[in-house]
């Protein structure tokens, strides 16, 4: 498949950039039964569906939709994969909060479904201000959401969630197989003790963490914070968080990666400003900093070399 245009139809329409070349198995398999559970969908809530967004998701379609009262809403049917299984529980849990108007959130089986609010005019972050001015939405935003799960969801619904150390080991496993291969061929793009200092923090760190465990994004950064109303009305509203529960001095990171110029030539001062922002440690905030630079080397632009700016201090 390679994108609108493939035979693939779901609710009458071409399956969306992104979800339509998506290679990885789980997805495929869950696209194949992405017709039928969307036209479940439309006919159980009564809904009339317009052409979906585009490019969309990598793992999700998401359309526009009409309700029997006419109202204008948006239906977002994804696979429930590992990082985002448990989206439709944190919407839920933020509102009021800073997420999108959550009308009917569920899990079935692999797949989560959203009914939301139809954000307009919908203009993400990423487009509408400057990078200093993305750092105090950002920051203000976090704020608001870093609560602790029991205070916002069922006791049952809270104790579902993952923790962030969870995620942290694998993504730091991933991450040393493959500095392990390119270290095999020749072509390490770290040294091997910052390697290892790096990734022994990402297990290290959420571990240590001795505050609350917070309800976190994980992946939040401008282009996931939409903007409602216009002018002297217009607020910020979060879509597409993937929750963990844990320290929140991680939540700054996806943003800081979303700028990589400041990223690679400053990203102390980048840590250092976020910090101050939130409220928290900017001395662990680079810490997270560093420690997610060495894992995201090989897989994000310039992250090796901020890593060594980051490592030249020591981050112990």
């Amino acid at each position: 498949m390679n994108g609108e245009g493939t035979d693939v139809r779901v609710a009458g329409y071409p399956l969306p950039s992104l979800l339509a070349t998506n290679g990885d198995p789980g997805v495929s398999a869950w696209r194949d039964a992405l017709p039928e559970i969307v036209d479940g969908l439309l006919e159980e809530w009564s809904l009339t569906v317009s052409k979906p967004f585009s490019p969309g998701g990598s793992a999700a379609w998401v359309a526009p939709v009409r309700d029997p009262e006419g109202r204008e809403l948006v239906l977002k049917v994804a696979w429930a994969h590992e990082e985002a299984r448990d989206e439709a529980l944190g919407m839920a849990a933020w509102q009021g909060r800073g997420a999108a108007k959550v009308l009917h959130s569920e899990l079935r089986e692999q797949t989560s479904l959203l009914l939301m609010e139809q954000v307009v005019p919908g203009t993400p972050l990423a487009q509408l201000l400057t990078w200093p001015e993305r750092d105090e939405v950002v920051a203000g935003l976090l704020r608001r959401m870093w609560v602790r799960p029991a205070d916002v969801l069922p006791a049952k619904q809270a104790a579902t969630l993952r923790p962030l150390s969870h995620m942290c080991a694998w993504w730091a496993d991933e991450a040393q197989a493959r500095a392990d291969v390119r270290a095999g061929r020749g072509k390490a793009l770290l040294p091997a003790e910052v390697v290892e200092r790096g990734l022994s923090l990402m297990r290290r760190l959420p571990r240590e963490w001795k505050g609350e465990p917070l309800l976190l994004a994980t992946d939040f950064h401008p282009s996931n914070v939409l903007a409602r109303g216009e002018g002297e009305e217009r607020d910020w509203v979060l879509i597409d968080p993937k929750p963990y529960v844990g320290d929140p001095h991680y939540d700054l990171l996806q943003h800081m990666f979303n700028d990589p110029d400041r990223l690679v030539t400053e990203p102390g001062a980048f840590a250092d400003r976020m910090a101050g922002l939130t409220g928290l440690d900017p001395r662990r905030a680079r810490r997270w900093l560093f420690a997610r630079c060495v894992q995201e080397t090989g897989v994000i632009d310039g992250a090796a070399e901020a890593a060594l700016r980051l490592g030249a201090g020591g981050m112990e």
